[in-house]
Parts: structure tokens; C-alpha cells; sequence
């Protein structure tokens, strides 16, 4: 796996494969954005869309904790409305970006996706969280509305009376209430033989076991084990779903996110009409033909 650092995101290459993954790499902060870590994954996302080789983009936040806690508090605190808008303005077009890119987007959801983190998973195509993901817009917590198209973009995924409750309330719900909703579309979570494939620690120095302190250690280990057992089977989950998605025509493939995107905001008799000129284009594609035949002959096989 070769990896493109920058200084708080990961860009990875998969080796051997069509898939790039990119990390929001500020564990300190949860994963939090300012403007210069918004930058690095809006160039991060530019690399890894005009790299031909890639066919399926994974955002993550590294760490267990967080996805994204959102937007760096301490960077917006003391700003004024005409630097707000012009910083909401870029983080539009970076998340337009995401949302507009021809290759699929999978949001691998760690822990908190919360604020801004929230609208980066919305604007992905897709959603997978652990099971300890926590999503909420709690921007009216804090004196601001959601303002990196979390009206917009969580409406039109969970309808406009859950996301008012949501947005309004500045709640935090749990991985399965988002599953429920529609908010994310699958939970990764530990089953009994992730827990009990644990090695259990029973040296010499742990007869200190029975005392409270180093019971509390070891539990608070154990979480950390798990934790991290968690965030890579949901990593395998994502890595997994993108080589589904890889089998298929990637002209295909960025075509459906094409007509679906445009598709929304279009009434229905435009939306269909943009679904025939879409579904005609593939025809002039070589990969097209090539399927159909494929096809065709496993069934006489």
C-alpha cells in the first residue's frame, strides 16, 4: 500500500487495487477541520480522482474515536460573517466535489461524525459505520445552523420532518437510530468471536488482578482492542463493498451517480429523460459490449 502524506491527511493506494482510501488524520481533535485540513483533502481528493487506476475513494478518520468531530471550534470561534461565508463557501465546493466526483465514495464511519463530519459522510455515496459511531448536526448547540450542506443534504436523505428534528434538536444518535433512518446504509459491529479471540492475560505479574486499579486497567485495554478490532473488521467492511462496486462497468457505475445526483433535483419526467440519454451513452462503450457478451456466454456454458 503506497501512502501520500500530508501534514494531517493520509492519502493510500491499495496495492494491487482500484481503491484509494483518505484519512482525516487529527486523532488529537477528533478529527476536527480548519481550513488548512479542509485544503489537504481537497487536494487528496483531486489526486485520487484524476488517478485513473482508482475506481472506488474510502474517506475514514484515523484512530477509533472519530470520523470527524466536524469543524475545529477553536479555528471559527473569533471570526466574523464575511470570513464565515467565504469559509463555507470553500467547504461547499469541497464537499460538492466529493459528491460530484464520477468515482463512488464509501464514508467509513469511526466513532463520532458529528457537525461537519456529519455533512463530509453525507456528501459521500455511501455510508458504513462501527458500531460505536455516534452522527449528529448539533450546530444550534453552539449558536450556528448546519452550514456545510447539512440542510440540505440530510433532508433529502432521511426527509425533511426527521432532519428538522435532528438539526433543531442537535441531538446525537447512535449507529443503529442512523441505520434506522436511513442515515447510514450498514453497522459493522464485534460479534462474541471477535470478544472472546482476546488472549486473556494470566502471567505472574497480574495477581494484582483482584485490586480495583488493576482491573480498570486491564478493562480500559481490553476497550482500546476492541476498539481497534471494530475499526478494522469496519474497514475490511468498506474495502470489501468497493470490490463489489469494481466488478462492474466503472462507466456504468459513475453514470448511476450521475442521473441519481441530477436525478434529485430534477421532476420526474426530466430525471427519466436524463436516465435515457445516460443509459444510451453506455451503449457507445466498449465495456458495455464486452459484459453483455460475457453474459451471454456463461449462460450457454
Amino acid at each position: 500500500m503506497s501512502a501520500t502524506s500530508f501534514n494531517d491527511i493520509l492519502l493510500d493506494f491499495q496495492t494491487n487495487s482500484d481503491i484509494a482510501i483518505i484519512q482525516i488524520n487529527r486523532p488529537e481533535v477528533l478529527n476536527a477541520l480548519d481550513e488548512e485540513v479542509a485544503t489537504e483533502l481537497y487536494t487528496a481528493i483531486d489526486i485520487a480522482g484524476a488517478d485513473n487506476k482508482i475506481k472506488v475513494l474510502i474517506i475514514t478518520g484515523t484512530g477509533e474515536r472519530s470520523f470527524s468531530a466536524g469543524g475545529d471550534i477553536r479555528y471559527v470561534v473569533n471570526i466574523g460573517s464575511t470570513q464565515a461565508e467565504r469559509y463555507a463557501t470553500f467547504i461547499h465546493n469541497l464537499l460538492n466535489k466529493i459528491e460530484n466526483l464520477e468515482k463512488p465514495v464509501i464514508a467509513a464511519i469511526n466513532g463520532y461524525a458529528l457537525g461537519g463530519g456529519c455533512q463530509i459522510a453525507l456528501a459521500c455515496d455511501i455510508r458504513v459505520a462501527s458500531s460505536n459511531a455516534k452522527l449528529g448536526q448539533p450546530e444550534v448547540t453552539i449558536g450556528i445552523p448546519p452550514g456545510w450542506g447539512g440542510t440540505q443534504r440530510l433532508s433529502r436523505i432521511v426527509g425533511p420532518a426527521k432532519a428538522k428534528e435532528l438539526i433543531y434538536t442537535g441531538e446525537m444518535i447512535t449507529a443503529g437510530e442512523a441505520e434506522q433512518i436511513g442515515l447510514v446504509n450498514k453497522v459493522v459491529s464485534l460479534t462474541p468471536e471477535d470478544e472472546n479471540g482476546l488472549p486473556k492475560k494470566t502471567n505472574a505479574t497480574t495477581i494484582a488482578n483482584q485490586y480495583k486499579e488493576e482491573k480498570q486497567r486491564q478493562k480500559k485495554q481490553r476497550a482500546n482492542e476492541l476498539a481497534k478490532i471494530l475499526k478494522k473488521k469496519l474497514m475490511d467492511e468498506c474495502l470489501s463493498l468497493a470490490r463489489e462496486i469494481i466488478k462492474n462497468s466503472f462507466t456504468a457505475v459513475k453514470t448511476s451517480k450521475v442521473l441519481i445526483n441530477k436525478g434529485m433535483d430534477a421532476e420526474i419526467n426530466t430525471g427519466l429523460r436524463l436516465e435515457i440519454y445516460g443509459w444510451a451513452l453506455c451503449f457507445t462503450h466498449e465495456d458495455r459490449q464486452k459484459m453483455m457478451s460475457s453474459f451471454l456466454d456463461k449462460g450457454k456454458n
